[in-house]
């Protein structure tokens, strides 16, 4: 059902995981642990689906929390659970509560998970390619730091993403990150001279988080397009042509 980063799992005070798309109770396309409130899978499953998630992660389903993501550089809080209908509009999420599980919902999309032991001080971001270029990774730290969190202890862990070889994008898109800096042409490749470039989504991440002055890091450097019975992903379900598609949620919580 989840899968664990063996930095974090090696630091004590909390408790994680990388959902997957296994041990679930929806069915058809969202088959079977579709955790995202915002798909059109039958609610009630999801509910359930999110609760199995929290309870494997010893949580109270009640404590376990997520953002409505809009792909922002948005971070919020959490000192306490709130309602899905109430829930804040960010990318990130950071708390030094004790039992309250953050979490973010992903599909292809880049989950990172952070702790930063001494201080007890956790937090979850969703990083898309918008949100990595405007600063998500960035400003969660920037958030875990004004909780008393020291950024050269955060530990950072990169969870299923789409991987770079199946993550074909346009020039346009390109151009918009050599405008930004002319060195993130490093994370783009092509397959012949005249082809469409693929992005580096996870080292674009990592690269981010390595100059932000994180900690230790570690990529999972697991694909969600290419591993169709273990994870989500839009672009898989886009290719497809299908209706609609499930998400994964990783979480990450103070025990």
């Amino acid at each position: 059902m989840i899968v664990e980063s063996s930095l974090l799992a090696s630091a004590a005070g909390q408790r994680h995981g990388f959902g997957t798309r296994r041990g679930g109770v929806s069915e058809g396309i969202y088959a079977s642990l579709n955790c995202g409130l915002g798909s059109k899978d039958d609610r009630a499953d999801v509910v359930e689906n999110r609760s199995r998630l929290a309870r494997q992660l010893g949580a109270a389903p009640e404590m376990l929390v997520t953002p409505y993501q809009t792909h922002s550089t948005d971070v919020t809080i959490a000192t306490q659970p709130w309602q899905s209908k109430n829930a804040p509009r960010a990318d990130a999420v950071v708390t030094a509560k004790p039992g309250l599980t953050i979490a973010v919902s992903t599909a292809d999309c880049v989950p990172v998970l952070f702790s930063e032991p001494d201080a007890k001080i956790v937090g979850a971001a969703h990083a898309g390619w918008r949100g990595a270029l405007a600063g998500i990774l960035e400003a969660t730290i920037e958030s875990m730091e004004a909780l008393g969190a020291d950024r050269s202890r955060i530990l950072a862990a990169i969870g299923p993403a789409i991987s770079q070889v199946s993550y074909e994008v346009g020039e346009e898109f390109e151009a918009t990150f050599l405008k930004a800096d002319n060195a993130n042409s490093r994370f783009f490749a092509r397959r012949d001279e005249n082809a469409r470039p693929y992005f580096n989504l996870t080292g674009y991440v990592e690269a981010r988080l390595r100059s932000a002055g994180a900690g230790d890091i570690e990529n999972l450097n697991i694909c969600t397009y290419r591993e169709e019975d273990r994870f989500f992903s839009y672009r898989r379900s886009c290719h497809r042509e299908e209706v609609d598609y499930g998400r994964q949620i990783s979480a990450i919580l103070i025990s």
